[in-house]
């Protein structure tokens, strides 16, 4: 079981399992992703993962070669 490290928009850095639920992973660091519909039609919970757009609703932690993940939000969380 393979972990990467993970720099939230917050500030915080944290571990979690490739593979493992983006929501259940933000929440462990303590920070909230934005959600609406959870079933990845609406967007609401669209991140940046490296650059790369994902919903985090129906996306999981992937592994990276370097080990991290840098982590931003793709749109404004207080629409």
């Amino acid at each position: 079981m393979s972990t990467v490290l993970i720099h939230w928009p917050h500030g915080r850095s944290t571990s979690a399992v490739v593979g493992s639920d983006w929501l259940q992973a933000a929440l462990a660091a303590g920070f909230s992703i934005p959600t609406g519909c959870l079933g990845g039609s609406c967007g609401a919970c669209e991140i940046d993962v490296n650059g790369q757009t994902v919903r985090a609703c129906i996306a999981t932690v992937p592994a990276s070669r370097s080990g991290e993940l840098t982590v931003e939000l793709s749109v404004d969380p207080s629409w």
